[in-house]
């Protein structure tokens, strides 16, 4: 059988190269180098190597994963383009994601509301444009209803909110003008007609009382 002739440390201090019968074996990240109690004059069988090599290999996609998943709540949707991006292996998906579930990192509803939260803060959307994200991210329709209806969106208020951040282009119009391009402007970012008609009222009794 093989022997560990020797351990290298690579050059990021993160991963150790094992040598086989003075010859390189395979490079393994330092905590499952630790982990697994490896050390020189160690015998390894083909299928002990075998294995050592794949428990690597995860750990160190699964250290890339957490990364990309601590940067922003992710969908499931997102995690597996990243899987696939990456080339990972189906036989190390379910693994990963029960690990990411466990963490609270795989949770597609704390996705969707962290999702409409940030478009209401600072990008407001209508709910039928959120709606649409949504489902383009992957999430199941039932999630995407739940999470719109705690929301308790007032798309008056968000379509009053766009206007008043976009009126300095409308403030030379003629009144008929200026309404028209409100709600044309406010019909592109997805809002309803009744909506459309309150918000721009809203506004024009607001003027009115200044």
């Amino acid at each position: 059988m093989p022997t560990i002739t020797s351990v290298k440390p690579q050059r990021n201090g993160k991963r150790v190269n094992i040598y086989l019968d003075d010859k390189y074996g395979f490079g393994l990240d330092l905590e499952t180098f630790v982990k697994l109690g490896l050390k020189v004059e160690q015998e390894l069988s083909e299928e002990k190597i075998e294995k050592i090599v794949r428990e690597g290999e995860f750990q160190q996609i699964y250290d890339k994963i957490l990364r990309f998943g601590s940067l922003r709540p992710r969908s499931e949707n997102e995690y597996i383009y990243w899987l696939r991006k990456h080339k990972v292996h189906k036989s190390l998906h379910e693994e990963l994601f029960n690990r990411l579930k466990r963490l609270d990192f795989l949770n597609d509803k704390k996705f969707a509301a962290w999702w409409v939260d940030q478009r209401q803060t600072f990008r407001p959307k209508s709910k039928r444009i959120l709606n649409y994200e949504l489902i383009s991210k992957g999430i199941k329709k039932e999630i995407i209803n739940e999470v719109l209806d705690e929301a308790n969106i007032d798309e008056v208020a968000q379509a009053k909110k766009l206007i008043e951040k976009k009126k300095y282009i409308w403030e030379k119009l003629d009144d008929s003008t200026a309404r028209k391009k409100m709600s044309e402007y406010l019909a592109r970012h997805g809002f309803g007609w009744e909506t459309i008609k309150t918000a721009i009222k809203r506004i024009d009794e607001f003027n009115d009382s200044v």
